[in-house]
């Protein structure tokens, strides 16, 4: 059973404050994992992926290394994201990532486990919060708490989310995107899709595999989306040289993509995140929906970043939209704030 822990700082569930207890927030994310800790910040910043042997289970690589095989492993070696979609895909996968990661920031030892608070998508069901707690656990966790990645964006972003005023945050990750409208230090109203920047990446390789018969990998794609990708035919990022399989003849070719080609793979995902902000303003009580009109929009996330995004957003609801400072590490930092804070204890729950 889930509930809001303690109002005192002191008596959080566990300890809180006990001597010797290293506290860690953690954002495990579709495309990224960040690990925070209240004396350094952001101490950890690793891409969400592991690289097995078949036969064995025997862990080859993880983060960056496990990343950059995606796509190009021997038959024996199989390389995954344990996160998709902003859930546990592969618990035991991420549960072998995790332990190698609070090891390596020396949180866990034989005498020594962490009290971690986590972020966590809105609007996801029991089952998949339990699946997260229980990785975490499993990787060496001494107590877990909880805070909705929408809120812990919100206090990253520095949004006034404990008075009256309502504001409004589109957090976009690697794996969904999160749509909530905050007042009085909680949610009251959110939508979810589990469309991100890995859709992005993919949603370009189906294109240039369509449109130009190439066929590239999602690492590929991710560059094309940073150097030229655009969210509105507006802004024109220029050209870049793609090498891929030739579908036709089968042999490597090299072609010229322009943004506009970004532009025009991007639709079908920005349409479905747009259709959903709109959909969330809709369902706004009157007088929240007068602050957010007054206050506007905020995006975070990695996907924040895509160029002109906030400007077709702005666009289509009439609303306007900024990208906040640091947009990736938002939801992080959000956390951060949480870590040894007295007020953090009405924004954080915890299962009894």
């Amino acid at each position: 059973m889930w509930r809001q822990v303690a109002c005192s700082h002191r008596i959080l569930p566990g300890g809180w404050e006990q001597n010797g207890v290293k506290q860690l927030g953690l954002d495990l994310g579709s495309s990224n994992t960040r690990i925070v800790t209240k004396e350094k910040g952001i101490e950890l910043l690793s891409p969400t992926a592991a690289a097995f042997e078949k036969k064995s289970g025997r862990m080859v690589a993880i983060g960056a290394g496990a990343r950059r095989m995606l796509g190009k492993t021997p038959v024996g070696i199989e390389a995954i994201r344990p996160v998709q979609g902003g859930v546990i895909a592969e618990p035991e996968a991420a549960t072998r990532m995790l332990r190698r990661y609070f090891k390596r920031l020396e949180a866990v030892s034989l005498f020594r486990r962490p009290d971690v608070i986590a972020s966590v998508p809105c609007n996801i069901n029991e089952v998949e919060r339990r699946a997260l707690e229980d990785t975490i656990y499993d990787a060496g966790a001494r107590q877990v708490f909880i805070i909705e990645a929408p809120l812990a964006a919100a206090l990253g972003a520095g949004l006034p989310v404990a008075g009256a005023k309502g504001s409004m945050i589109v957090n976009i990750g690697g794996g969904c995107t999160q749509a909530a409208v905050l007042s009085m230090g909680g949610i009251v109203i959110s939508d979810s899709l589990r469309v991100g920047g890995i859709d992005f990446d993919r949603a370009i390789v189906q294109y240039l595999r369509k449109k130009y018969e190439l066929l590239c990998g999602e690492l590929t794609a991710e560059t094309l989306k940073i150097r030229i990708g655009s969210a509105w035919p507006k802004f024109d990022r220029g050209t870049y040289d793609v090498a891929g399989r030739d579908l036709g003849g089968g042999l490597t070719k090299t072609i010229k993509v322009s943004s506009a080609d970004i532009c025009e793979a991007l639709y079908g995902r920005l349409e479905q995140i747009t259709a959903m902000v709109k959909t969330t303003l809709e369902e706004t009580p009157p007088e929240l929906a007068s602050d957010i009109y007054d206050s506007g929009i905020v995006l975070t996330g990695g996907g924040a970043l895509l160029e002109g995004l906030p400007e077709l957003i702005t666009r289509l609801t009439g609303i306007r939209t900024i990208r906040a400072k640091k947009a990736p590490d938002c939801v992080c930092r959000g956390i951060h704030w949480c870590l040894g804070n007295p007020a953090a204890s009405r924004y954080i729950r915890y299962r009894a």
